[in-house]
């Protein structure tokens, strides 16, 4: 296992500052993901630390060692790529045993780690087989089995599961995390996807611009956005923000329910909601709507589950309610949280 560590990172491309200053320490063991959207610099950021990126400036530790100068195969990493990258020429052992033998491996040992590896994930049955013959989550299972061989220090995957189905990533995300648990080594991980991120991360940075905008536990990150951009970028639906007079008032969806589904009535937040659109998910409904008289011309969504037995009518107006502690402010300038500012009557 290693520590991560980056001081300063920077990585321009002519006038583009694809990582702007990120400084950021990684534990020994830790699952970190690395969260945004296409061109916030997430995956720059990872093939800096995996020396396939050149930074501009700055430093990176692995293992308390600087690495700057250090070619990729003497950082002790092992990366997996979106497109798995795996030989179609040759068979799942040849694949595995590929690095083995590239690193000059006694021959001897070879088969006995490319079985372990392949047992890691369930994966011995197709060592004769080529990877066309595969299907996509086999495929993955491969490139981490690849991966795993090396004994590396340090696992970079930059979207290793954006190329299966829905079903096959939910079932890849637990093996990952279950495996990544097992073996214990650093983990960093790239994703544009929430919900892999919630579920795989230890800590999650949420970067946007190149530069990091929030750094912490998933249900941190969710529940305590430092800025609009982390809480409108989190959640399905996200943080309903709403722009008042003297800041930015914010609430998530399932947080906001009819006044008496909420199992106590103390330190509620009660606002009229008038309802515009209502949507059948099965699990939940969504409604669509405004604040009848608080934010008459912001619109809101509000998620509420099916245990809640009430019928909702378009055009129909009925009383919500929040928790007072649940609503964030974010100034309306800089989009940073700040301090409660009084815009309700506290029931």
């Amino acid at each position: 296992m290693a520590t991560v560590t980056v001081r300063q990172l920077e990585k321009r491309f002519g006038d583009v500052h694809a990582v702007d200053g990120i400084d950021l320490s990684i534990q020994e063991g830790e699952f970190l993901v690395l969260l945004g959207p296409s061109g916030c610099g997430k995956t720059t950021l990872l093939r800096m630390i995996a020396g396939l990126e050149r930074q501009t400036r700055g430093d990176i530790l692995i293992g308390g060692q600087v690495v700057n100068d250090l070619p990729p195969r003497a950082r002790k990493i092992a990366m997996v790529f979106q497109s798995y990258a795996l030989y179609p020429h040759m068979s799942v052992y040849d694949n595995i045993a590929f690095p083995l033998k590239a690193q000059g491996v006694e021959k001897r040992s070879i088969p006995e780690r490319v079985e372990r590896a392949a047992a890691m994930f369930g994966i011995e049955r197709f060592l004769k087989r080529k990877p066309r013959e595969l299907s996509g989550g086999e495929r993955q299972r491969v490139a981490l089995a690849r991966a795993v061989v090396r004994e590396p220090s340090l696992f970079l995957l930059d979207e290793p599961l954006s190329n299966l189905d829905a079903k096959l990533r939910t079932l890849a995300r637990d093996e990952l995390k279950q495996f990544q648990r097992r073996i214990g080594t650093t983990t960093i991980y790239v994703t544009h996807d929430q919900i892999e991120a919630m579920g795989l991360g230890d800590r999650i940075v949420v970067m946007s611009g190149g530069k990091v905008r929030q750094v912490g536990s998933p249900q941190e990150v969710y529940d305590e956005p430092e800025d609009t951009f982390v809480a409108g970028f989190l959640g399905s639906p996200p943080m309903n923000l709403l722009r008042g007079d003297n800041c930015t008032v914010g609430f998530r969806p399932e947080r906001f329910l009819p006044l008496l589904a909420h199992e106590s009535q103390e330190g509620l937040v009660p606002l009229w909601f008038r309802i515009d659109r209502v949507e059948d998910l099965g699990s939940a409904r969504l409604l669509y709507g405004s604040l009848h008289d608080t934010f008459p011309n912001e619109k809101v969504i509000v998620s509420v589950p099916f245990t809640v037995h009430m019928d909702f009518t378009p055009g129909e107006v009925y009383e919500f309610a929040v928790k007072e502690k649940e609503i964030k402010f974010f100034d309306k300038e800089t989009g940073r949280r700040t301090e409660p500012r009084p815009f309700w009557v506290r029931r």
